[in-house]
């Protein structure tokens, strides 16, 4: 089908709880972490949150954040996508903004290299598979992922470079919902 003329459905993206690393600003990819009490009490009261929706496929990231998140939500049966994973921060992980910038002033995720990490187009390319895939699914479809990921998620639903995430902030373990205004793709709701 071209474009997105007669389009239905709903991309509904929850960023995972809050880790250490989240609440103090370290950037945080593939290093496992347990979400802290606080982010196991708000993932739980997600539940509450999306109890009547019903979705036609439920995606996680494969990290134990995304996971644990959807387990407390109340979805213990998703299917763990690669594709969701966070922005790889290669040399980077484990470090704040400021920190980074100590060594490379004004530096942003948005506009700079990441060493041993992954580009803005390397992390589009696998986004733009999800984005492919819940368009072909259909229906309702909720994803589990993490802050720059799911940013770069909604540009890409929105045919924006992935830079362009960086329009759009979105705090832990809240609810965006991303869908069709007639046949542009749209923004319903974000950071929930």
């Amino acid at each position: 089908m071209g474009g997105h003329e007669g389009r239905e459905g709903e991309l509904w993206v929850i960023r995972h709880g809050e880790t250490e690393w989240s609440r103090d600003g370290l950037h945080t990819s593939h290093t496992e972490l347990e979400l802290t009490p606080e982010g196991e009490d708000v993932a739980r009261r997600l539940a509450q949150r999306l109890a009547g929706v019903e979705f036609d496929l439920v995606l996680s990231s494969p990290r134990a954040r995304a996971r644990r998140t959807a387990e407390l939500a109340g979805f213990t049966d998703v299917e763990v996508d690669d594709d969701l994973t966070e922005w790889d921060y290669g040399d980077y992980e484990g470090l704040t903004t400021a920190r980074i910038r100590e060594s490379v002033p004004g530096w942003t995720i948005w506009s700079h290299p990441v060493p041993g990490g992954e580009s803005a187009e390397q992390v589009s390319r696998r986004l733009d598979r999800v984005v492919a895939r819940v368009r072909d699914h259909g229906g309702r479809v909720l994803v589990f992922s993490h802050g720059h990921a799911s940013r770069v998620l909604a540009a890409r639903w929105l045919d924006l470079p992935a830079q362009e995430g960086r329009l759009f902030k979105l705090d832990t373990a809240t609810i965006s919902v991303l869908g069709y205004e007639r046949e542009s793709p749209a923004v319903a709701r974000w950071n929930c």
